[in-house]
């Protein structure tokens, strides 16, 4: 039974919903199924499922794209209705034909939306019937006969007839078993030959005479082949000459970091003089060259349109338009965008989904005058990846750092990631640019598990000239952060970033001790740092962590990553594709993008620049 039915415009307003369907829902899921599906260019999907406290929903959907609208249903999960495709495209035609753009209500189209659904209703079950259902009633028969020889075999085994009946009863129990199932004569010898050869204690068919011969071979085998390499070690020991060592200590001194005690401060003044401003603080220009690049491509596209059409009838569909756009038609330039997007390291399970989501937009849409599939194809993958990459929400850090400031306590961010991405680096960019806004820091180095990690975070802490918070290692991460925020409240320091441990997102001890330490201290923001140079994996990576982070939390709101922080963007030439697959995923803005080795190579990401280089 469908729980809801709603007709709204792209821009939100709802025409019609079905007053006999007046249940309540519980939860919001037409409000989800916008913001996480429909904003986020997953329209392109079957079906969305909605999970809410006492209630499991499924939403379908369909759009016509011309009229700007979008039809919903709703039903429970656990009922798996048949019509709700049939009876959605029913809708979408009937209602297109009363639409009117001035109009806002539309209380007569209920007595329409009866006869629609019973009309649904009713093909569904006709195609039910018409579907050949197997019937096991000819069968219950013979599986009883079957099911009772073996259960009567076993009673005379028991019983203590001889081996030859309980041998027989086997062979009786395979035929009456193959022919129960239709099997032909040659599949009855076959299974007579199984039920011989397979261990059964019931058969009692296996011959254990030649298992042991088997392994008493196997045992010889194995004896004769140790003796002779017993044999021959001796001499190999003996022609092998030991290799000598110089284990003497070495005269020169192999480190050469200066004692914190004495010129700590006048490097920390020298590093902060050479320097200078951070890269988040400037703007980035996008050059025109990407523009004329996508022209030209543009214009090759038209050429090969051209030749494949003829010039004359794409001469005139370009003048007069076409009625409305198919799926065939939108295929070919589909095809080349997504081998496009994977050749920029889009993974193509992602870019899979945003062609998909592309074709639902268009696909019923009239192409205007002087315009080219190619062409609108493109722009509408454009607008699409510009909203995919615009954060959805404030990613200003430093005026939630004044917020967190006035209620007199420290902002916090913790950096997770896999192993080797430049976690501890990254965390010293982001102290250098708080450092500049007038920002006090504090480091907290939670990195309990990797050899050298706090070395590492103390002499960042000593150039930068922050304290760190610091109990060696083996110690459980998530008190260590606990102690450090609270050492930072006591000292008044505005923001503690808190470095953890390299973990891949497999390793379960590993993610339940960060989950751990994200539930224990309930941090202001979670930073995923990924390389920018990953691919598939990313989608991998980002899910897995988020999946464990829910899955391994005592909290019924828990905690998931809410950014993410690109670094080595600088070796990736134009191979963008990981900010877009991050992104997509994770639904977590890109608040950081690391592009060099020095503190102030960190920037933030240019939605229009990652878009022009994906698409050129």
């Amino acid at each position: 039974m469908l729980e809801q039915l709603l007709i709204f415009t792209r821009g939100g307003l709802i025409l019609w919903t079905c007053k006999e369907l007046g249940n309540a829902l519980k939860g919001s899921p037409i409000d989800t199924l916008i913001r996480s599906c429909l904003l986020e260019e997953r329209s392109g999907a079957a079906s969305y499922n909605y999970d809410a406290p006492g209630a499991a929903y499924t939403l379908k959907w369909t759009f016509h794209n011309e009229l700007g609208l979008v039809f919903v249903a709703v039903y429970q999960r656990i009922l798996h209705l048949l019509y709700v495709d049939d009876l959605l495209a029913m809708l979408k035609r009937e209602f297109s034909e009363i639409y009117d753009p001035k109009r806002t209500a539309y209380d007569d189209f209920d007595e329409t939306f009866r006869q629609l659904r019973m009309e649904a209703e009713a093909r569904a079950e006709e195609l039910k019937k018409s579907k050949p259902v197997a019937k096991p009633v000819n069968n219950s028969k013979k599986q009883g006969q079957v099911q009772k020889v073996g259960f009567e075999g076993g009673n005379k085994k028991k019983g203590g007839s001889g081996p030859g009946s309980d041998g027989g009863d086997g062979n009786g129990r395979k035929m009456e078993n193959g022919h129960a199932n239709g099997n032909t004569d040659e599949t009855k010898v076959a299974l007579v030959a199984n039920g011989k050869e397979n261990a059964s204690s019931n058969i009692g068919a296996f011959d254990v005479n030649k298992l042991q011969k088997l392994r008493s071979k196997g045992g010889k085998k194995t004896d004769t082949v140790v003796n002779k390499g017993s044999k021959e070690d001796p001499k190999k020991k003996i022609t092998k000459k030991n290799r000598v060592w110089d284990v003497s200590p070495t005269e020169s001194k192999l480190d050469f970091t200066d004692p914190a005690d004495q010129n700590g401060d006048e490097n920390a003044v020298i590093v902060a003089a050479d320097e200078g401003e951070s890269m988040m603080d400037k703007e980035e220009i996008v050059s025109s060259e990407s523009e004329a690049e996508e022209d030209e491509e543009m214009e090759k596209d038209s050429k090969m349109e051209t030749k494949k059409k003829g010039w004359f009838s794409t001469m005139f569909q370009s003048i007069a338009g076409k009625a409305n756009l198919e799926k065939a038609d939108l295929e070919p330039a589909l095809k080349a965008l997504k081998d496009r997007l994977m050749t920029k390291n889009v993974a193509e399970e992602i870019a899979e989904k945003l062609c998909e989501s592309v074709a639902a937009s268009l696909e019923g849409k009239k192409l205007a005058s002087f315009t080219r599939v190619s062409s609108t194809v493109q722009a509408a993958m454009e607008e699409a990846l510009v909203r995919i990459l615009t954060p959805r929400r404030s990613i200003d850090i430093l005026r939630d750092v004044h917020a967190a400031k006035e209620q007199r306590k420290p902002y916090v961010v913790v950096f997770v990631g896999v192993n080797g991405v430049g976690k501890s680096t990254n965390l010293a960019k982001v102290a250098y640019w708080l450092l500049q806004h007038k920002v006090s820091v504090m480091m907290a180095a939670c990195d309990t598990f990797r050899s050298g990690a706090v070395e590492q975070l103390r002499t960042h802490a000593r150039r930068l000239q922050i304290p760190i918070y610091e109990k060696g290692y083996e110690k459980d991460p998530a008190i260590v952060a606990k102690e450090a925020i609270q050492e930072a409240t006591r000292n008044g320091s505005d923001v503690v970033l808190v470095d953890t441990a390299g973990r891949m997102q497999d390793n379960e001890p590993l993610m339940r001790a960060l989950s751990k330490l994200v539930n224990l201290n309930n941090p202001d923001l979670v930073l995923f740092v990924g390389e920018a140079l990953v691919g598939n994996d990313a989608v991998d990576q980002l899910s897995k962590f988020n999946q464990k982070l829910a899955d391994l939390s005592t909290s019924p709101n828990p905690q998931l990553i809410d950014g993410i922080l690109l670094t080595k963007f600088d070796t990736i030439d134009d191979k963008v594709g990981a900010a877009l697959s991050m992104v997509y995923i994770s639904g977590a803005p890109v608040m950081f993008v690391g592009c060099g080795q020095s503190y102030t190579d960190l920037k933030k990401l240019n939605v229009k620049s990652i878009v022009k280089t994906l698409l050129k």
